[in-house]
C-alpha cells in the first residue's frame, strides 16, 4: 500500500495470515524478516553504505534459517557463496521522493555491486541526513531458485532438504518501512502493526467489527 502527501510518495509492506492467526511456520519465518528489519533499522544513520545494511538482513536472515532448521553450518561460509540471495533474491530497499521508486540511485561514481542479491539494489549510495528510503527486507521460498541452490553443491551442503520442504509452497514474507535519515539514526515514518501479537490483535479486532456489522445488517 502506499498514500501521497503534498505528492510525495510512500511504500508500505505488510504481510498477515489470512485468517488472522499465524501458524508456528508462519511466526518463524515472520519473525525472522522482522527481526532482520529492526537490525537494519538500528544500524542506519549518515556514514553507512546502503549495501552493508543488505549485508547485514541477510545475515540476520541466514541466522535465523539456520535457527528454524531449513539451513545447517558456518552462516559466514553461506556468506561467502550467496546463499541469502536465494531467499532474498531483491534488494532491500530504495529512495522515497515524488515518485516511489526515486531517482539518483547510481549517481556517477557509484557503481552496482555485481553480486547475487546485491545487484538488485536501487542504490548503493552512502546514506545522508535527509534520505528517505524503504526498508523492506523478505525470505521467500521460490522454486527455481531452490532447484538452483540444490544443484549447486556449494550451497546444498548448507540446506536441510528435509525440513525445507515443509516450506516450499510458503510463498514468502516481506515487511517495508519507510525511513529518514536523520543527524544520530533514523526516524520511522510507518505506523502499522507489525510484531505478531500487533498483527493478530488488531485482525481479531477488525474480525469482530466485521462481524458486528454484519449482524446490524441481518437485522435490518
Amino acid at each position: 500500500m502506499g498514500g501521497e502527501y503534498y505528492c510525495y510518495a510512500s511504500d508500505i509492506t505488510c504481510t498477515f495470515p489470512a485468517n488472522g492467526k499465524f501458524t508456528s511456520d508462519q511466526r518463524a519465518i515472520y519473525e525472522a524478516v522482522l527481526k532482520s528489519s529492526r537490525a537494519v533499522l538500528k544500524a542506519i544513520k549518515p556514514g553507512v553504505a546502503w549495501p552493508d545494511m543488505h549485508r547485514l538482513a541477510d545475515r540476520v536472515h541466514l541466522e535465523e534459517l539456520t535457527e528454524i532448521g531449513i539451513l545447517k553450518g558456518n552462516v559466514d561460509d553461506m556468506v561467502k557463496v550467496h546463499l541469502g540471495a536465494i531467499f532474498m533474491p531483491h534488494g532491500l530497499g530504495h529512495l522515497l521522493g515524488i515518485d516511489v521508486h526515486d531517482v539518483g540511485g547510481y549517481p556517477k561514481g557509484v557503481e552496482r555491486i555485481e553480486l547475487p542479491g546485491l545487484k538488485s539494489l536501487r542504490t548503493a549510495r552512502v546514506l545522508k541526513e535527509g534520505m528517505v528510503l524503504t526498508v523492506e527486507p523478505g525470505i521467500y521460498f521460490i522454486d527455481h531458485l531452490l532447484d538452483q541452490a540444490l544443484n549447486d553443491p556449494s550451497q546444498s551442503c548448507f540446506i536441510n532438504n528435509e525440513v525445507l520442504q515443509r516450506f516450499q509452497r510458503f510463498g514468502g514474507v516481506r515487511i517495508e518501512d519507510d525511513i529518514a535519515v536523520t543527524a544520530n539514526g533514523m526516524e520511522l515514518l510507518t505506523c502499522v502493526p507489525r510484531t505478531v501479537e500487533e498483527v493478530e490483535a488488531f485482525m481479531a479486532e477488525a474480525q469482530s467489527s466485521t462481524k458486528s456489522f454484519d449482524s446490524l445488517t441481518s437485522q435490518k
